[in-house]
């Protein structure tokens, strides 16, 4: 089923002539701040919320904007992080008296057919950063399979892709297939969140190639590749835009025994080890923080490697390429090899064993890209087919 594309011509061209930048293009404007478009779309109809604290109309939660509208919602979708950025095991929304049902570390990941019973709409609003084992992205997987199952709407309020100018990584091989990577997509898929959603409809992707009834209120003034600075942290150690650029090649160290910087003020923007002394002059000391990591790897331990705060991170943009050579790097500054990865975790993340046996084996970061060929310009044609910007 074909997405139903709500914006007008007229409300478009309407919203052109608003909120420049200082360059005096238009502002980008996110589907969720656009309540003129959506708002009808729930007027009589009982409403569900696939949230987090990134859903936000300005900087007003989406639920509290929706409630104050009059619009009638009965429950709360929660995603990995939680709800509002605080507890994320809470099942009431205290402010409004919203139930909330867990989805990150249920049994399925799944809004439960009871859950949705009565329920008309799902609205879905979330901020991705563009990476396949970024969790939202699953978390509307399982959104969309439950409303085809249950025969409920879902409305995608679209965001930008602040790492979209660039399309890279291995493709997952789905013997591989987990909650950080469920499609055979690359590292950095090029999508919104609503072109995905296309992508999971069109591909056939949901259990017994069920359709979800999608409609996508569309990003204003945007187009793939434009810059765009979140306004609001999309978890808790993603809180820089260094970091979220820099996210795609060390999200990666995850699987192995190199800390990225969780523990710090400065997650994934750092990488280290405490047996790389010898090698790197740069420390950081990971410790307990409070709502972003409670029990860090090499909590308290000195750990040695490199400082990316200042790195120039439009390398990326220029090359269209994530970087390798990190990991390549600290596996062979690393004494212990045996250890480095942790093979599974590593796996799921590359969405592959093949990358963890080239680095083994001593393949240049060309022989590794080349191997992703010809799998990786397939699927920049197959991307093609669900775009909903230039």
């Amino acid at each position: 089923m074909k997405t139903n594309r709500t914006i007008l011509t007229v409300l478009f061209l309407a919203l052109l002539t608003i909120g420049c930048t200082k360059k005096g293009e238009p502002e980008i404007i996110p589907g969720a701040d656009q309540t003129e478009v959506y708002l009808p779309l729930l007027e009589g109809k009982t409403v569900a919320l696939a949230i987090n604290n990134s859903s936000v109309v300005g900087t007003t939660p989406l639920l509290d904007t929706l409630v104050a509208s009059g619009v009638n919602v009965v429950r709360i979708f929660s995603p990995e992080h939680g709800f509002r950025g605080g507890n994320r095991y809470d099942t009431l929304d205290l402010q409004t008296g919203v139930p909330i049902s867990l989805l990150y570390g249920s049994k399925t990941y799944k809004p439960l057919p009871e859950d949705l019973v009565g329920v008309d709409v799902v609205i879905f609003d979330m901020q991705d950063v563009g990476t396949r084992f970024y969790t939202y992205l699953s978390t509307l997987h399982y959104v969309m399979e439950a409303c085809a199952e249950n025969d409920v709407e879902l409305i995608v309020l679209d965001r930008p892709n602040p790492n979209d100018y660039y399309i890279d990584g291995p493709i997952l091989d789905t013997t591989f297939k987990s909650f950080v990577g469920m499609h055979p997509i690359p590292i950095l898929h090029g999508l919104t969140l609503g072109e995905y959603a296309n992508m999971i409809n069109g591909e056939g992707w949901l259990k017994n190639g069920v359709q979800c009834k999608v409609t996508v209120v569309e990003v204003a003034n945007y187009e793939h590749g434009k810059l765009y600075i979140l306004p609001i942290d999309p978890s808790p150690n993603l809180n820089t835009h260094q970091s979220i650029l820099l996210y795609p090649s060390l999200c990666l160290f995850e699987g192995t025994v190199i800390s990225q910087g969780r523990g710090t003020y400065f997650p994934f923007q750092v990488l280290g080890n405490p047996e790389l002394k010898e090698h790197y002059s740069f420390s950081f000391t990971p410790v307990s923080i409070e709502g972003m990591s409670t029990n860090p790897p090499h909590k308290d331990v000195e750990c040695f490697g490199l400082d990316l705060r200042e790195y120039d991170t439009n390398i990326f943009k220029e090359t269209g390429r994530i970087n390798l050579s990190w990991l390549i790097e600290f596996y062979n500054f690393y004494p212990k090899k045996e250890e480095f990865f942790r093979e599974g975790r590593f796996d799921r993340l590359a969405g592959t064993d093949i990358l963890r046996k080239q680095i083994i084996e001593g393949k240049t970061e060309q022989e590794i890209r080349d191997s992703w060929e010809p799998a990786l310009t397939q699927y920049k044609e197959t991307r093609k087919k669900y775009l909903l910007y230039n």
